[in-house]
């Protein structure tokens, strides 16, 4: 999953993202509220871990603002209040989860996976464009039933263009949803995994899918 770790207190907030890390996870991390808006209206994520009292821009205000916009990323909120008042508010508000600190790192991962499984179903686990068609629950694609092995870098990259299909999609914004929030890969890195992927769903096929639009990005879209 992707993880965006929003926490002002750096010691944790370094020891959540290594951990999340080391558990299979990519992780973004900011400090204070602002920011945490800012990443995540600019990339997607599978669940925020967001800390409640931060500088600039309170825990309750990120949701509060996350959902009048119209995301429904889960949140699991981290506090050291523990009041019931304080837990009402907060999902009220539209939170997903509460975890009082300190906690132990079993438990969050065991409240990620708890508040983004309701979240995955909601999404559709099957996407097609034209006669490609990818399983976001099994991992497998095909094209006009022709199986195509990718490996995992490479069906994030894909993935995320076919929930974009027909959007022009630049370096930058492929670099922020795959990888890391500001990744520095090499300017080449994208460019590398398009390269593959037009190799694997586009040779042997007469119409393509995957194009260039020569000074913006790519695009992926059903031929017409």
């Amino acid at each position: 999953m992707k993880i965006l770790v929003a926490e002002d207190e750096r010691d944790l907030n370094r020891l959540i993202a290594k951990s999340l890390e080391e558990a299979g996870h990519c992780v973004d991390r900011c400090c204070d509220g602002g920011e945490a808006l800012d990443f995540i209206r600019a990339s997607e994520y599978d669940a925020v871990v967001l800390d409640v009292m931060m500088p600039v821009m309170s825990g309750h205000e990120v949701v509060s603002r996350m959902r009048a916009e119209g995301s429904a990323v889960p949140v699991l909120f981290l506090t050291a209040l523990d009041g019931v008042d304080d837990r009402v508010k907060g999902l009220d508000l539209g939170a997903d989860d509460y975890l009082i600190k300190p906690f132990a790192f079993p438990e969050l991962l065991a409240r990620l996976r708890a508040i983004t499984r309701k979240y995955a179903e909601t999404k559709s686990t099957l996407l097609r464009v034209g006669g490609l068609a990818l399983d976001t629950a099994s991992h497998r694609v095909s094209r006009d039933g022709r199986e195509i092995s990718l490996s995992a870098k490479e069906f994030a990259v894909l993935e995320f263009m076919m929930r974009n299909s027909g959007v022009v999609l630049s370096r930058e914004r492929i670099e922020n949803n795959v990888w890391s929030y500001g990744y520095d890969g090499g300017s080449n890195v994208v460019d590398v995994y398009i390269s593959y992927l037009r190799k694997k769903i586009d040779d042997g096929f007469e119409k393509k899918l995957l194009h260039t639009v020569w000074g913006s990005g790519w695009m992926l879209k059903a031929p017409e």
